[in-house]
């Protein structure tokens, strides 16, 4: 046979009894999802900053990482809601590769799912202990979700998955902010339409059970860019982007339209500095048009606590085994200067 029954896995249930997420912390993430609803919703008119490594590989960095980073959020919390981009599944264009602490939660060891889950939720819940703030990941698996429902206030649907039907629909049932990306091809149609079918309520086979859903009103647009048939990368964040997304909006029944801008990616070229130059171009924009200023609630930004990136095995404490990064320094005062533009 093809397959190989390797183990199996504890129910999304029992991991979550066996490392439970403490009361007080359950309230924080109760708070936390309000604030973030309340910006998608416009009923703030404060700004997301989804900001963080790219990849979550180590539990004592990422620590460090949101340590750092709630000491900033005391400083710009009237302005900016920041949330930790803390990824502990990461899609590989040609599926090899380091996929994240879910499933290889030493990099350098072997694939062990069953260790996996239990490292990402431990690192998940140390986070919220040491900074108060809870975190953003991006669903690669929906079958994940019951094992980080109680922990995640924001979800990213990648622009692999975007178009996929079990993604689109399991997210239906989340109920926390869920950001929709373009697909690689640039699409916008194809966001849309994800995003419409996760608004709205389904039926469907979720974990050998049949479940209905009542629809996410805080699924929204995330423009990440795209990639033309020559594999050449076309950024999507400029004003006649951010227009046209407007118009397309405008065109559907959609509730609460919403964008964040993901600075990385095809975006940037993954030339990670030019994230600088990118947030503060939207910036600019947000301030010229109010359309734009309407429709753009946030920008997502890659940055760990040492700049670039390593191979696996390197070991520098803080710099990403994955796509490069933003370091600290860079990423606090682009912190600041975005508190004060918006």
């Amino acid at each position: 046979m093809s397959f190989t029954f390797v183990q199996e896995l504890p129910s999304p249930g029992a991991i979550r009894e066996e490392y439970p997420l403490p009361k007080p912390f359950a309230e924080i993430k109760r708070h936390r999802d309000q604030e973030i609803a309340d910006v998608l919703t416009g009923k703030s008119d404060r700004f997301l900053v989804i900001i963080g490594p790219c990849s979550a590989d180590n539990e004592d960095a990422v620590c460090e990482y949101v340590t750092r980073l709630a000491k900033v959020n005391e400083k710009v919390k009237d302005r900016l809601v920041l949330v930790p981009r803390i990824y502990t599944n990461k899609p590989r264009t040609t599926g090899s590769g380091y996929k994240g602490i879910t499933s290889q939660p030493d990099p350098e060891g072997k694939t062990d799912f069953r260790a996996g889950l239990i490292a990402m939720r431990k690192m998940q819940i140390h986070a919220i202990e040491v900074s108060g703030l809870t975190a953003a990941d991006e669903m690669l698996y929906p079958d994940n979700w019951g094992y980080v429902q109680d922990i995640l206030s924001y979800v990213a649907i990648g622009a692999r998955s975007v178009e996929d039907q079990q993604h689109r629909l399991t997210v239906s049932g989340f109920d926390v902010a869920s950001g929709m990306k373009n697909p690689t091809s640039g699409d916008f149609n194809v966001m849309l339409n994800s995003i419409y079918a996760a608004q709205h309520p389904h039926s469907f086979i979720y974990r050998g059970w049949e479940v209905q859903t009542t629809g996410n009103p805080l699924a929204h647009a995330v423009l990440r860019g795209a990639a033309n048939k020559r594999g050449e990368s076309n950024p999507n964040y400029h004003y006649e982007d951010i227009i046209r997304l407007v118009h397309l909006y405008n065109e559907r029944n959609l509730k609460y339209p919403a964008a964040v801008i993901d600075t990385n990616h095809s975006n940037s070229d993954k030339q990670h500095k030019q994230q600088i130059r990118i947030a503060k171009e939207v910036l600019h924009n947000r301030y010229e048009n109010p359309e734009i200023r309407t429709i753009v609630k946030g920008l997502m930004i890659e940055s760990y606590l040492e700049e670039g990136c390593q191979k696996i095995g390197e070991g520098v404490f803080g710099k990403s085994i994955t796509d490069p990064c933003l370091s600290w320094e860079d990423s606090e005062q682009l912190i600041y200067e975005i508190a004060e533009q918006v």
